[in-house]
């Protein structure tokens, strides 16, 4: 017997209850709380960073006060998919957030061949939990949908990313 790629993964969706799919949400809050814990201390922290290597001004305070902030809408949005009947969505949203998450780190540090802050928490945890959250749910929903889901997650990472450099704010201050 053989399985195309992703195959496997999508089959287990049809073995898993709901109660492991929210299971499988619950894991996006809990790899996050250890990327905030890398960002934060590793290699002086990504506000050292970001100072450094980008002459961006985000405090330490700053960037704990907006990564609470994410992880709490992380968790909330998790509380309604589960409650209002889209944790597929969801799932999608979060391994769209956390594989981009994963390839900006990634990139950024091989382009200036360099540690970042979280590259080791995306290489291990973020691109592998959101690639295959993203194989396993493919197929499973209409191509819309799924390519929906898949775009609002990019744009969270890619808003997430415009407010840290811009030294934690939405709109630029000089």
């Amino acid at each position: 017997m053989t399985f195309k790629r992703g195959e496997v993964l999508r089959s287990l969706l049809h073995y898993l209850p709901d109660s492991y799919l929210s299971l499988w949400l619950a894991l996006f809050p809990l790899t996050y709380l250890a990327h905030i814990a890398e960002e934060y201390w590793a290699g002086n922290g990504y506000s050292t960073y970001l100072l450094k290597n980008r002459g961006v001004d985000l405090s330490p305070a700053r960037f704990l006060t907006l990564q609470s902030l994410g992880l709490i809408l992380m968790i909330v949005g998790i509380l309604l998919a589960v409650n209002l009947g889209f944790p597929k969505r969801m799932l999608v949203i979060l391994g769209a957030i956390t594989l981009v998450n994963g390839l900006v780190h990634t990139c950024r540090s091989i382009s200036a061949s360099l540690y970042e802050p979280g590259l080791i928490t995306s290489l291990m945890l973020w691109m592998p939990l959101g690639g295959a959250t993203l194989l396993m749910l493919f197929r499973t929903m209409s191509p819309v949908s799924f390519v929906l889901a898949v775009l609002i997650g990019a744009a969270i990472c890619g808003l997430v990313e415009v407010i840290s450099l811009r030294g934690g704010r939405l709109i630029k201050i000089n």
